[in-house]
C-alpha cells in the first residue's frame, strides 16, 4: 500500500497539474471512442500500451478478457458492454489477448482447476475457443482464437449487434506481445500482422 498511496501523491503533485485542463473537460463529459476488453492480467495496460490519454477508453477488464455470449441473466460485462455501445456509442471495439496468459495456459496445458471452481466455471467461456484451437497445449494459438471467439460473443450482445448492423461499430481483434510490445491485429481466420512496428 505505501507504493501506492506514493504513487497517488505523485499523480497528484505531477501528474495531475499538467492535465487539470483534460480533467475539468473530463468532469462533465464522458465520451470514450473505443470499448477495449482486455485481460485482468496486470502486466497488460490498454491506456499504456495505446498511448491513451483519460477519457478515451471504455476499458472492460476480465479473466482471459472473456466475454460471455448474451444470456437471460445479465453480468458485469454485459452492463459495461452495453453501456459503452448504447449510452456513450463508442465507434470501435477492441478485444486484446496477451502472450502467457494465464487462462489460456490453464486451458491449453490442462490444468487441474478442481480447486478453483469459480476460475474453472468462467474459463467456460472460452470453450469455442478450445474447439477453434487445432492443437493441445499450443498456448499462443489458444490465445488468438479466443480474441476471435470473444469477439464473436461479443456480437451476440443485443447493442453491438444493431451497432454492427447499422454500421456505427467496427470490432478489432488485439494480441499484445508482452516481452516485445508488439500487437499484432488479427484477420478472421486468426492470421496476425503487425499493428505498429
Amino acid at each position: 500500500m505505501h507504493d501506492l498511496a506514493e504513487g497517488v501523491a505523485r499523480f497528484q503533485r505531477d501528474v495531475f497539474p499538467a492535465k487539470e485542463d483534460l480533467f475539468a473537460r473530463l468532469a462533465g463529459r464522458h465520451s470514450p471512442h473505443t470499448l477495449f476488453i482486455s485481460c485482468s492480467d496486470a502486466r497488460v495496460v490498454p491506456e499504456l500500451i495505446t498511448g491513451s490519454e483519460p477519457g478515451e477508453l471504455f476499458v472492460v477488464r476480465t479473466a482471459g478478457n472473456l466475454v460471455p455470449a448474451h444470456g437471460p441473466c445479465p453480468d458485469g460485462v454485459a452492463a459495461s458492454v452495453e453501456y459503452a455501445v448504447a449510452v456513450l456509442g463508442v465507434r470501435d471495439v477492441v478485444v486484446c489477448g496477451h502472450s502467457a496468459c494465464g487462462a489460456m495456459t490453464a486451458l491449453a496445458r490442462r490444468h487441474d482447476l478442481s480447486g478453483t471452481q469459480a476460475i474453472a466455471g468462467w474459463l467456460r467461456h472460452a470453450d469455442a475457443s478450445q474447439a477453434r484451437a487445432a492443437r493441445t497445449g499450443d498456448v499462443d494459438a489458444l490465445v488468438r482464437h479466443n480474441v476471435l471467439a470473444q469477439l464473436a460473443n461479443l456480437a451476440t450482445h443485443p447493442s453491438v449487434a444493431r451497432a454492427l448492423a447499422e454500421r456505427t461499430l467496427t470490432p478489432h481483434g488485439w494480441v499484445y506481445d508482452i516481452p516485445t510490445g508488439r500487437v499484432d491485429v488479427l484477420t478472421p481466420t486468426g492470421h496476425p500482422t503487425a499493428l505498429a512496428s
